[in-house]
């Protein structure tokens, strides 16, 4: 039996939350709220987001936590775990749709008169499979662009400047991700067929949240490493960035890293 270890765990632990994080974000995605009408207080303009832009931020700083101690293989196998599971919810979700409703579940009594609950399913989960194609190309381009530039930074800056390689990533690989995941969910999408303009108004609303939450989850990023490094001690945490560090270039020279491969999680 294998031994589960610290690193082990901690890689578990993280994982579950990247994966988790990502999957509510699908379900809830669907739903664009108003910005000004939530807040109780107008802005001007109409602001308006996908519920799943909430959780996104999220995400990438989720993501360079994983890239820190596990680094690419890491964040690979963590990527390509969410996007098989994503695409496996769509298969469900689509096969669920052609079910043959139930006498007794198509009309339902609400405090707001009859609904039917067939039209309901359909349209809510049908426009949320677009959602999910346009998230998963989104995902893997930005978590590929994310992922390139977080090392970039750490070779010229080491272990100092964490705020520059955590926020420098997310906000060129946000810029990316938010306007590919709009133009496919809502602007391609025959149910919603939104206009350019429509489209590009809420990317660039998404894109400067994004970037206002991508730094205020800073102080977030250094409070988890500082845990993190306490849970598994200095001298473990060194090796396990070292590691992640020598990983990442020895792929990039295609040589193969000479640091012990005990800390990397099996």
């Amino acid at each position: 039996m294998t031994h589960f270890n610290k690193p082990n765990l901690l890689f578990v632990i993280i994982g579950g939350f990247f994966v988790a994080n990502a999957m509510i974000a699908e379900f809830v995605g669907v739903k664009v709220f108003s910005v000004e009408k939530t807040l109780g207080f107008e802005f001007g303009p109409a602001l308006n987001l996908s519920a799943g832009a909430l959780l996104w931020p999220l995400e990438f700083a989720i993501a360079d936590l994983i890239n820190e101690y596990f680094g690419k293989k890491g964040i690979r196998i963590l990527s390509y775990l969410t996007v098989s599971l994503i695409g496996y919810a769509f298969l469900i979700i689509l096969m669920a749709m052609y079910l043959v409703p139930a006498d007794i579940w198509i009309i339902r009594e609400t405090a707001h008169g009859p609904v039917n609950m067939v039209l309901a399913f359909d349209a809510v989960f049908s426009q949320g499979l677009w959602i999910i194609i346009g998230s998963m190309i989104a995902f893997l381009i930005g978590q590929l662009i994310d992922v390139m530039i977080f090392y970039k930074v750490k070779q010229y800056t080491g272990e100092k400047h964490l705020w520059l390689r955590a926020t420098g990533s997310t906000f060129v690989s946000q810029l990316i991700d938010s306007f590919i995941v709009l133009i496919i969910a809502f602007h391609l999408n025959p149910a919603t067929q939104w206009g350019l303009n429509e489209v590009l108004a809420m990317g660039v609303i998404k894109y400067f949240y994004k970037l206002l939450m991508a730094i205020a989850l800073t102080p977030l990023i250094y409070l988890l490493h500082y845990l993190i490094d306490r849970y598994l001690g200095e001298e473990l945490a060194m090796q396990m960035k070292s590691q992640a560090m020598q990983d990442s270039q020895s792929e990039k020279e295609g040589t193969t890293s000479s640091v012990d491969k005990s800390t990397k999680p099996e």
